[in-house]
């Protein structure tokens, strides 16, 4: 048995009946110990409350006086500490099997029940060994509920921790609709289609989402279906066999099967290669993945969060999106706004990643002189949340105290002059530059400028109209590629 010390808490009205407690166990004073003695139900409610923790295990009678007792007072007991194993004694079943009563017993919350009597027994408790053994054994039982339940408050406070480190931040009207929608889309356990401009977190509502719901101690997989090459990815979502091709020289899972049981986000699911759509849209209506070299299917429970910046209607019109897939995606769907339309906002964000960044530099947050604070609010913030999450981080990095709005243009990037004027003067007054070479480096400049406020080449490539090849073609002739 263990060494530790049992604590009692014991709920009887007769002196005759606690005599016979406590006589049956005296052999065993150093491993259990009577800490209190109540005669009602009330005064055991009491010493719970006001002794929170103190208690392992519970003698109750089931007939006190007092009003409160039986099946109403072991319910009252595990409302304050669920942990709390109850022992019943009773005459109610000297002469009777009463199955339907010890159910009752059970389901009420009670861990163990025994007879009271026969009378002829003056010393000791009926059934003292099996009496002996329910203590015991309910005290093994508290400390196992008692591991789980600080288990469970440490997944809790892991959970908030990743909500905490990265919070949706907002007070615009808009922002409390999408706060509703994710509140209201995480108990649902269906597909989401998130879709918005680059830059305006929607992996963050994806996360939110997962960890508001019932999945949220599962994992949460991360994939950026641009960043994999169209050749790679279906090994990488779905895995395969050893010695399915050349090289396979060990089975590889699938990020779908690392996600089994949770939540996999497929960020900007519009570059997803047909061939890839066709097993996703099996996946997601049957619940099967084909991985590659293995004849049977693997049965996956998974919950798909797609998201995209771009118009999935028009690339199903333009044959370049399966249309069963897009439909079987778009079941839940959350539009993120831009930072322009979120009135209020932007001044919050600014706020937090000040001071996180100062916090990261263990450095005090600088201020913001009233002209940078109206010049940031009115600024309309193309990249979004991420393109004013680098600005502020630069200007955490500039070292001042008081940020000017000078230190402001600078960190967005913009220049202090006329545009024009500080573009030409970027060359010789001497050695002119022949009109074509004069407009390779304006090239090379805007391209890069575009590249630094898009999160992919593609997404770059769309911003300035181009095609991906195109794109690619013209940073080649102008030394970025």
């Amino acid at each position: 048995m263990n060494d530790d010390l049992i604590k009692l808490l014991v709920v009887e009205d007769e002196e005759f009946d606690v005599h016979r407690i406590k006589n049956t166990l005296r052999l065993f004073d150093k491993q259990i110990h009577i800490e209190d003695v109540v005669s009602t139900g009330k005064d055991a409610l009491s010493f719970i409350q006001r002794n929170p923790s103190k208690y392992d295990v519970v003698i109750l009678d089931y007939q006190i006086s007092g009003g409160l007792y039986g099946e109403e007072l072991i319910k009252k007991i595990k409302i304050l500490d669920d942990t709390l194993q109850i022992i019943v004694i009773t005459k109610m079943t000297l002469y009777q099997t009463d199955l339907y009563f010890a159910n009752q017993l059970i389901e009420s919350g009670s861990f163990w029940f025994g007879t009271k009597y026969p009378t002829d027994i003056d010393e000791f408790i009926y059934q003292p060994t099996d009496f002996l053994l329910a203590i015991m054994n309910a005290y093994e039982k508290r400390k196992m509920e008692l591991e789980r339940q600080r288990s469970q408050e440490k997944l809790d406070r892991s959970v908030q921790s990743v909500l905490d480190r990265q919070p949706i931040i907002g007070k615009s009207s808009v922002m409390k609709q999408l706060s509703d929608l994710v509140n209201k889309y995480s108990v649902i356990n269906a597909t989401v289609l998130i879709t918005g401009e680059s830059g305006t977190g929607k992996e963050l509502v994806a996360r939110d989402i997962h960890y508001h719901g019932p999945r949220k101690y599962e994992r949460f997989v991360t994939v950026n279906c641009a960043s994999i090459p169209s050749e790679l990815i279906e090994s990488e979502l779905f895995g395969f066999e050893k010695g399915a091709f050349t090289g396979a020289v060990r089975e590889k899972p699938g990020l779908f099967e690392q996600a089994n049981g949770g939540t996999i986000f497929l960020d900007e699911i519009g570059e997803l290669p047909p061939m890839t759509q066709t097993k996703l849209l099996r996946v997601l209506e049957d619940g099967e993945l084909d991985k590659i070299g293995r004849k049977q299917s693997c049965k996956v429970n998974v919950r798909v969060i797609a998201a995209t910046n771009k118009n999935l209607a028009n690339l199903v019109q333009e044959k370049k999106f399966r249309e069963e897939l897009f439909y079987r995606l778009n079941i839940l769907n959350i539009e993120v706004p831009p930072l322009r339309d979120r009135n209020g906002d932007v001044e919050l964000l600014i706020d937090f990643f000040m001071k996180y960044y100062s916090n990261d530099l263990s450095i005090k947050p600088p201020i913001l002189n009233e002209e940078s604070g109206r010049f940031l609010s009115n600024y309309q913030w193309p990249g979004n949340i991420r393109q004013l999450k680098n600005v502020v981080q630069r200007m955490v990095l500039s070292g001042n105290d008081l940020i000017d709005v000078e230190t402001v243009k600078k960190c967005i990037g913009m220049p202090s002059c006329n545009a024009a004027t500080e573009f030409v003067s970027q060359f010789p007054s001497t050695n002119i530059l022949p009109l074509k070479k004069a407009e390779i480096e304006f090239r090379k400049h805007y391209l890069k400028h575009v590249r630094q406020l898009s999160r992919t080449d593609t997404e770059a490539a769309e911003k300035l109209g181009l095609a991906p090849p195109n794109y690619f073609r013209v940073c080649k002739e102008v030394g970025l590629k």
